[in-house]
């Protein structure tokens, strides 16, 4: 049976409706995501512009009881690690290319009072996790290339999820990008614990049964 406690499911809200986000997201955390996921884009790091700190404190204002998980797609990223942290982040996730100092970024993280995670691009190797696995709370291994929503999921990232798994067994391994009920239970087997779907969830009728079939389909994952 499913343990409510290993797995996440975090909503990416790139995917919702901007001009009905309160009541898209009510739906949303009332249905049972753990997280509100925030793609951060600033057209520079990835070919995509999207949210400033400011709606992380909106939300943070809406209902305060709703932690959210700020995936930073920015070159640099220090300041706004800490504008972010500011806005009311739960979680703040880098990738190593985007800084200069991964170590001071990632410690920069911990410091302003919200858990530090590492995001792999797909071909980003995991040579990076040697020097740094004791700073983070998660990693986060994308299984499409970042800068948009709605990309199909790359088989080849499932090994590489396994590969994380194996080195770093008490590593919480995080999987963003194609993410949907029918492949879940593949990411699951391999190690992943936390799931980042976005228009899987918001793009079709029902947020509700959509998260209930993501649910479903992890309910009969071996513990």
């Amino acid at each position: 049976m499913l343990d409510p406690e290993k797995y996440l499911i975090l909503a990416s809200i790139m995917s919702a409706d901007m001009m009905r986000l309160g009541d898209e997201l009510d739906q949303v955390m009332q249905s049972g995501a753990d997280m509100l996921h925030l793609d951060i884009m600033d057209h520079h790091y990835v070919p995509n512009l999207t949210f400033g700190p400011k709606l992380c404190a909106d939300i943070k204002n809406y209902n305060s009881r709703w932690k959210m998980d700020v995936h930073l797609m920015v070159q640099p990223v220090d300041q706004l690690i800490l504008s972010f942290a500011a806005a009311g982040a739960h979680r703040i996730s880098i990738h190593p290319e985007a800084t200069l100092h991964l170590d001071r970024s990632l410690q920069l993280i911990q410091q302003s009072g919200c858990k530090a995670g590492l995001v792999l691009n797909p071909a980003t190797t995991l040579d990076c996790l040697s020097f740094c696995a004791h700073r983070l709370d998660f990693v986060m291994v994308m299984t499409v290339n970042p800068g948009f929503g709605g990309q199909q999921l790359i088989p080849q990232m499932i090994e590489k999820i396994a590969r994380i798994n194996s080195l770093y067994p008490d590593l919480p391994i995080s999987v963003d990008g194609g993410v949907c009920a029918e492949n879940m239970s593949d990411l699951a087997i391999a190690g992943a614990t936390q799931f980042v779907a976005g228009s899987a969830i918001f793009n079709r009728q029902d947020c509700v049964k959509n998260i209930l079939n993501m649910r479903q389909s992890l309910s009969n994952i071996p513990s």
